[in-house]
């Protein structure tokens, strides 16, 4: 019996880590899902990009109140985190504050001191946070697309992280101790009277049962990532790694046009021609995209890091005009699509199973896709480098090229294109008779 508590605590730590491993796998494998595409070149600009974006949280602090206060609570999570390794030691070996006899008495009081500091301030920062997102108002908070999970969701990890906050600082002010040596309690000493009054028998148990509901309360906080917007806290390194380094507003070529223009320009090309012997014939590929195996991996990534904050469709000059775009409804639509391919390939032993639906129309409607200005500003407004803007382009290369389901505007253009090399409907001729008007 004396070893129990140890036992019980490797096996909660067993099973929290093998879950977590489990949905990091199924996430892998979903983005995998996506199409192959090379962003492998420019190494030194693109570990530079994650260091200041993702690292540094340049891009979020552009605006400055809900920068500073994220830049409190993730620096906050990071340090303090570092007592979880004095926890599962404790844990796992039956010993109690292991790192102050290994630290001695002045490192220790300074690590837990800090720790204590920063657990104050990011309990501050989330309270903040839940006002400015449920009481303040905030009009990207309210958008239609935050409704029930979303909104739901945003709220459980606040309240998840004040819980955990309070219960670092409660396990400290408990520890008789501890607060006895009078090193590092800068924050819970203030606490110590609320327990004035306790034996030390019942003052130990608060404190183990502080302990114990903190560190299961981390390895479940853990494993909710996988279901919450907050993926992006592993994600968002990657994330801004791949993310696309030409100039924003620069389109790429589609692969398969490319062939076919080159087809029709060289006069020797028989496009009837078999494949030589030994060489299957390839399937035509798809123009653009019109479900999420379409898309390539790194778009996947993108719709699973979006942390749902709703710069981009604050900045999206379509939504502020009162059009159905939102760039960040496009991104969440692709991660709920994807997880449903996802289940679906679960259900069926790991093939998937056509379902009858596809990301286009059964989730992004092609309303949306036409609003889009092409202005990049989603794209410029992402605090992790998200491009919700190639997603769209993709899907409208599907309905112009696979569909021909262009607008009734654009069709024209494009026809004005061709015929008077310009999207005006009037003869090349007659161009400059505005120069000849008195």
């Amino acid at each position: 019996m004396q070893y129990l508590p140890n036992i019980i605590f490797a096996l909660a730590l067993a099973f929290g880590i093998g879950f977590f491993v489990m949905n990091i796998r199924k996430l892998s494998r979903n983005i995998k899902l996506g199409k192959d595409i090379d962003r492998t070149d420019n190494k030194p600009e693109r570990l530079k990009n994650m260091i200041m974006i993702a690292l540094g949280q340049s891009k979020m602090v552009k605006r400055p109140l809900s920068g500073v206060l994220h830049i409190i609570v993730y620096v906050g999570f990071i340090i303090i985190n570092i007592e979880v390794l004095e926890i599962i030691i404790d844990g796992l070996f039956g010993t109690h504050r292991i790192f102050k006899g290994v630290l001695g008495d002045t490192f220790y009081g300074f690590l837990i001191g800090t720790f204590e500091i920063l657990a104050f301030l990011v309990f501050v920062a989330v309270i903040i946070f839940w006002l400015r997102r449920n009481i303040s108002n905030i009009q990207r908070f309210l958008s239609k697309e935050m409704n029930g999970w979303p909104k739901n969701d945003g709220n459980y990890i606040l309240y998840f992280e004040m819980v955990l906050m309070t219960l670092f600082l409660v396990m400290n002010a408990t520890d008789v101790s501890f607060q006895q040596t009078g090193i590092g309690n800068v924050i819970s000493q203030f606490i110590v009277p609320l327990f004035d009054g306790f034996s030390e028998e019942t003052l130990h148990t608060i404190e183990r049962s502080a302990w114990w509901i903190h560190i299961l309360g981390i390895l479940v906080f853990l494993n909710y990532l996988y279901y919450s917007k907050h993926l992006h806290i592993l994600l968002a390194f990657p994330n801004t790694y791949f993310a696309n380094l030409k100039p924003k507003g620069q389109f790429t070529n589609l692969e398969s046009v490319t062939k076919e223009v080159k087809l029709m320009m060289d006069p020797d090309a028989d496009p009837y021609a078999m494949p030589a012997e030994g060489e299957e014939e390839a399937e035509p590929e798809k123009f653009g995209a019109s479900d999420v195996a379409d898309l390539n991996w790194v778009q996947l990534m993108n719709s699973y890091t979006c942390t749902e904050c709703g710069r981009c469709t604050s900045a999206c000059p379509a939504n502020l005009t009162g059009k159905e775009l939102s760039p960040r409804n496009i991104m969440m639509k692709t991660r709920d699509r994807l997880e449903e391919v996802g289940r679906n390939i679960d259900a069926n032993k790991g093939k998937f199973v056509d379902d009858g639906k596809q990301l286009l129309n059964d989730y992004i409607t092609p309303e949306e896709l036409w609003a889009c200005t092409s202005c990049n500003a989603c794209v410029e407004e992402c605090p992790v480098n998200i491009d919700p803007l190639s997603i769209i382009i993709d899907m409208r290369r599907y309905l112009v090229m696979e569909e021909s389901a262009a607008p009734q505007e654009l069709n024209m253009m494009m026809t004005n294109v061709e015929n008077n090399g310009a999207p005006w409907q009037y003869n090349q001729q007659d161009r400059l008779n505005w120069a000849n008007e008195e």
